[in-house]
């Protein structure tokens, strides 16, 4: 349905206002997250940076081996500079724990400008539709390293902005039937791949 491109964005098209898909994944098929505690430290430097380094979070999801985040820059400062230093203390608080060298990441952060409204939307359901897909839970709401909870008012936490939410649905009870959709769509897809494979 839709087509997201690699190129990573300019800074140039760093203005506020813009909405960007950051992402990245583990060197070498390897982990970001051993254990409950690194989920935990993630989003606490998260909270930290992002005092300075300020955005709105519409979605986002932590998985073991890579994580997603959509936001939105809300000043001219770039908001990718809240990842340089956020991720670079998760790195460096990893490496200590252990006793690791070496790059922690794939590749340099990635991140895609999004423009389609219908897209964004896409984009927070499959974000938050992920750890299901990958066989970490049998619903979105048990998975706790997403913000999907505070998009159904299941969980108060600070890492979500309900604007887009409230905008695009009205009230949590649309999103999560949305997201049942959602996962409707994908098995539709499944069953039409078999079809013509």
């Amino acid at each position: 349905m839709f087509l997201e491109f690699t190129m990573r964005c300019l800074k140039k098209d760093f203005v506020k206002g813009a909405v960007f898909h950051f992402y990245n994944r583990a060197v070498d098929g390897g982990l970001l997250f051993r254990e409950k505690s690194d989920y935990n430290t993630f989003l606490i430097k998260l909270n930290l940076f992002i005092v300075k380094y300020p955005a709105d979070i519409f979605a986002y999801c932590l998985m073991p081996n890579h994580f997603h985040f959509l936001l939105k820059q809300v000043d001219d400062d770039p908001v990718y500079r809240l990842f340089n230093y956020f991720l670079s203390s998760y790195v460096q608080t990893m490496n200590r724990k252990y006793c690791r060298k070496g790059r922690f990441f794939e590749s340099p952060l990635q991140h895609i400008e999004v423009f389609d409204p219908d897209y964004l939307i896409y984009l927070c359901q499959y974000i938050h539709y992920n750890p299901v897909k990958a066989g970490l839970v049998k619903n979105a709401e048990s998975w706790e390293y997403s913000n999907y909870p505070e998009w159904i008012n299941k969980r108060s936490g600070t890492l979500f902005t309900p604007a887009l939410r409230d905008a695009y649905f009205g009230n949590a009870d649309k999103y999560a039937r949305s997201l049942e959709d959602h996962e409707m769509y994908l098995e539709e897809m499944k069953e039409l791949k078999l079809i013509w494979d």
